[in-house]
């Protein structure tokens, strides 16, 4: 049984509205000093993880767009729902999205913590509130979501439900604290984030069949070899920024790796890292990826013939190669 459409379009609507709340006017500042490293950085991040999709590609019997969408560090929640939307193997994207935050989340941190914790300690600003206020602004920022739905679709974003929304809270947000002069906090609990994710993944799994995994395990083997390579490049392209911009090195490690907003940011706040500053750079990374990859991938789809991508058993196999 196939679950509608609305499913996964409320989850990307609730995820949009938490992204939205993380491009504030007090983090955007945090680019004030290092933006060209910064900018550079996140370019680089999205190359390497396109290398790596093409090493997936081309040692797996995934397809080619597969294989990008499933190394781009865009989540486990979004870039399913985006290469559903654009024709590629959600059963494979998600298998490599999840490998590779299980390895980010399970590995960087831990060699984060071995460099010692910061001195300083921040807050990452995603507080709720419970007063009538908070009700109030919770309805105004849904309303914006709605709206950056709207301008979303008509300027044919991709996934207009999570990009739309995201743009359109965003810039509700820095409105909101330019004119009131101090950051408004919406009642949002995290287990709205939960339900989002569960709305997503029930019309993922709905789709599922069993001769969609035939083949798996080599899925599994060549995922695990791409996202381990690009952890581990991302880790030493942190290192060198840390030294050059003077960046604290756990929170230079914790930007720049190929993991979640969320996970990078719980990480950054046990390790006394300046959580803000994390959440800037994984969020700006996330925004660039959902507005600049899908075209791409759209555009490599249709210059690809028929006759290189054939479809057995679920999965797309390759038959041409890279154009």
């Amino acid at each position: 049984m196939t679950i509608e459409p609305y499913w996964r379009h409320i989850g990307q609507w609730i995820l949009g509205i938490t992204l939205g709340r993380q491009m504030t006017l007090s983090v955007l500042q945090t680019f004030g000093n290092n933006w060209m490293i910064i900018i550079v950085m996140l370019l680089l991040s999205i190359v390497f993880s396109l290398l790596s999709g093409l090493f997936l590609w081309r040692y797996s019997e995934s397809d080619l767009l597969t294989s990008l969408f499933g190394t781009a560090p865009g989540g486990v929640s979004a870039m399913p729902s985006i290469a559903e939307e654009i024709g590629a193997n959600i059963v494979v994207v998600s298998i490599v999205q999840m490998i590779r935050l299980f390895l980010v989340v399970g590995i960087i941190p831990l060699m984060a913590s071995y460099w010692g914790r910061e001195t300083s300690v921040f807050s990452m600003a995603l507080e709720t509130g419970t007063s009538l206020g908070a009700l109030l602004w919770t309805f105004v920022l849904a309303f914006a979501a709605w709206g950056g739905y709207y301008l979303g679709k008509r300027l044919k974003l991709p996934a207009p439900w999570l990009v739309g929304g995201m743009m359109g809270v965003a810039g509700m947000e820095m409105l909101g604290s330019f004119l009131s002069g101090e950051k408004l906090v919406p009642w949002w609990p995290h287990w709205l984030i939960t339900l989002a994710q569960i709305f997503i993944g029930a019309s993922i799994g709905s789709k599922l069949n069993k001769e969609m995994f035939e083949g798996a395990k080599r899925i599994v083997f060549v995922g695990l070899l791409s996202s381990g390579g690009l952890m581990v490049v991302m880790l030493l392209c942190s290192i060198g920024v840390s030294q050059v911009t003077g960046i604290p090195l756990v929170t230079a490690i914790l930007s720049f790796a190929p993991g979640g907003v969320a996970e990078m940011a719980t990480a950054s706040l046990s390790l006394h890292a300046n959580a803000a500053f994390v959440v800037a750079v994984q969020s700006l990374r996330l925004l660039t990826i959902f507005i600049l990859l899908p075209p791409l991938f759209r555009l490599l789809r249709g210059s690809l013939t028929k006759r290189e991508f054939r479809t057995p058993k679920g999965f797309l196999k390759k038959k041409g190669r890279f154009p």
